[in-house]
């Protein structure tokens, strides 16, 4: 048996779904403006509020996601 021509793992590339191990590069200064731009041009202020967020508070994604509304009205943890 040889090596079948469709067989991606044969070729050697980098795998579909290799990731990058460890910490990711933060973004650019020119990066965040250019992100807070087009969420202002689109008129999403929900989204720009949340993006705002992260960046201020250094959040990860996941822990984002589980703020409430009411915690950061009230200011109670």
């Amino acid at each position: 048996m040889g090596i079948a021509q469709y067989d991606p793992t044969a070729l050697g590339g980098p795998a579909w779904n290799a990731r990058q191990v460890g910490v990711k590069k933060p973004l650019k200064q020119r990066q965040i403006w250019a992100i807070r731009f087009f969420l202002d041009r689109e008129g999403r202020v929900r989204d720009r509020a949340l993006f705002d967020l992260a960046i201020d508070s250094k959040l990860r994604g996941c822990d984002r996601v589980k703020i409430k509304i009411g915690t950061l009205v009230t200011g109670s943890g």
